[in-house]
């Protein structure tokens, strides 16, 4: 047994879930808490997982603007290499690339010589704004599941930034404005440095993603020239322009400036068709920066897990799909207090989840101060 916290903890698994989120008793940390604890080991700046109020912090070294932009100057964090080991307790820590965003992690726990891995969020198709996912050797693996349904298979990345690409050259034609709608944090650096290859053409910025994009280029990823919409002359002519947006502005006085224009939309759950009718988009472009269904099994395999566990997403799935080829595999959930954080980040998955089933409108009739409206400042969304 282990001596935590000033107390004795019989052995049990290496991870726990607690009321703050994923506990590890042997280390005496958190992953990725929802509310405010002692140690916090961060796998990615998104706001359903970076958030402020924990008294130390721990979290990638090509991460760390991303975190201080989510957490605050007064936030004490401290910076790991990939692949860099730190002892906690009788846990030994380190962190390897997950795919995901800039900076984002896996943990990979090993106590006693039995290790877990945690997986955070995680893709596995190539993306020039982030390090490539790593598979981790393990005997229990912690998983996503968001997109873990047969139906979600994402088509090659850089086929879809083609796509991309020739709407906004027909929107050209058509004399009209490209607005895209995608995350500020992850997918917009994305779509930036995938239409690299086509064009070295100014793109146009909504104020929410200025920061973001710019801790992107400090970090060296090289992407397309851009600029901020209001640093434009009142009686600049929009047509033919491409501009990136946070889903939430879609539907706000600001999108005035652009008419007329063509509304795109960027994200995994465009796979489900009649997504983009229902929200009235007049493209959907299926680009995702979490693991689809082949790659969640893909991913499993190669951990050469005995255990899996599931969490965030369709569980219940991936866990059946899981048993029926012999593996040990349970949903794991969390139960979150009342946090704000955790009450934002509720709100914000059953907001994706609503969406996918159709059950929302257009986010531009969302204007009635809802979650997803108030993130759409910072908008740290994620898809």
């Amino acid at each position: 047994m282990w001596d935590v916290a000033r107390g004795l903890v019989e052995q049990m698994d290496l991870i726990v879930p607690t009321p703050q989120g994923l506990y590890c008793p042997a280390g005496d940390f958190h992953i990725d808490p929802a509310a405010p604890v002692a140690r916090a080991i961060i796998t990615h700046g998104h706001g359903d997982h970076a958030r402020p109020g924990s008294r130390e912090y721990w979290g990638t070294d090509v991460g760390f603007g991303l975190l201080r932009e989510r957490l605050g100057i007064s936030a004490k964090i401290h910076k790991l290499r990939y692949g860099e080991i730190l002892q906690f307790g009788a846990a030994k820590v380190s962190l390897h690339p997950a795919g995901h965003v800039l900076g984002s992690a896996q943990v990979r726990i090993e106590v006693d010589g039995e290790v877990w891995v945690v997986s955070g969020d995680y893709k596995r198709e190539p993306d020039p704004s982030c390090a490539p996912f790593e598979p981790q050797k393990c005997d229990v693996f912690i998983t996503e599941s968001t997109f873990a349904l047969p139906v979600y298979r994402w088509p090659d990345p850089s086929i879809v930034a083609r796509e991309i690409f020739d709407w906004w050259q027909q929107c050209k034609v058509d004399g009209v404005c490209a607005m895209l709608c995608c995350y500020s944090l992850g997918k917009a650096q994305r779509i930036l440095a995938e239409l690299k290859i086509h064009t070295d053409e100014m793109v146009y910025l909504h104020g929410a993603m200025t920061r973001l994009v710019k801790l992107y280029r400090d970090a060296g990823v090289l992407m397309l020239p851009t600029d901020v919409v209001t640093n434009q002359p009142k009686n600049f002519d929009w047509k033919g322009r491409l501009v990136l947006a946070p889903p939430g502005a879609s539907g706000t006085p600001w999108v005035k400036r652009f008419r007329p224009l063509s509304i795109g939309f960027a994200s995994g759950w465009m796979r489900v068709r009649g997504s983009r009718r229902r929200q009235a988009y007049d493209r959907g472009f299926v680009l995702s920066d979490h693991a689809d269904w082949p790659s969640l099994l893909r991913t499993i395999e190669e951990t050469g897990a005995k255990r899996v566990l599931a969490m965030h997403g369709h569980t219940d799935a991936l866990v059946l799909h899981l048993r029926e080829r012999g593996i040990d595999a349970a949903p794991l959930e969390l139960h979150h207090g009342a946090s704000p954080g955790a009450l934002n980040a509720a709100t914000e998955a059953a907001a994706e989840i609503a969406a996918e089933a159709g059950a929302l409108d257009h986010m531009s009739n969302n204007a009635s101060g809802s979650t997803m409206d108030q993130h759409s400042e910072l908008d740290f969304s994620e898809d």
